[in-house]
């Protein structure tokens, strides 16, 4: 079974929980597919990283994170892949609103200015969360080569109307079949 298959395994027996639930984007679902059981799971993370390494690799970036919570765990999870396979990646976070103390920075790890980078989000409804981190990379400086998900559940449109690649690694249909 290839990597990408076993971490969808992991995903359906892990992640998805049946029910009624409000979304971040306030849209209500039958479902909710919380794919921090899985990016924060001891088997599933590092196939987390392989997998989102694999889909975003022609990319040539040096960085990878996104807007905290969903994207730190995807992160953490490329930079160690990538370490695995030889090869440098940094991490970064993106705070939701700057710090007000300390040295007041929005974007935390690794300086971002100059370099190519990948915005990353467990998964996307709206594309706000990640957008959002878009916006704070390129005012740090940084080059948005693409934006990658876990699980597209609807924000590849907002994410294409700004012209950036969008990449995901399965879409709902994968997750949650018919």
């Amino acid at each position: 079974m290839s990597e990408r298959d076993q971490l969808l395994r992991q995903i359906r027996d892990k992640a998805v929980v049946h029910g009624r639930v409000t979304l971040s984007s306030g849209l209500e679902a039958d479902h909710y597919v919380d794919l921090r059981r899985i990016t924060l799971d001891g088997t599933a993370a590092p196939l987390v990283g392989r997998v989102m390494l694999d889909l975003t690799e022609h990319l040539g970036y040096d960085a990878v994170g996104g807007l905290t919570l969903g994207a730190d765990p995807v992160a953490t999870a490329m930079l160690h892949a990538a370490a695995a396979r030889g090869r440098h990646l940094d991490a970064f976070v993106v705070r939701k609103t700057g710090k007000a103390h300390g040295l007041q920075r929005r974007i935390e790890g690794p300086d971002v200015a100059g370099r190519r980078v990948l915005a990353v989000e467990d998964t996307s409804t709206t594309g706000g969360s990640v957008l959002t981190a878009v916006e704070a990379l390129r005012e740090a400086g940084a080059e948005v080569v693409a934006v990658a998900v876990i699980v597209e559940r609807g924000g590849a449109p907002a994410v294409e109307r700004t012209g950036l690649p969008y990449l995901a690694a399965y879409d709902l249909a994968d997750v949650v079949p018919g």
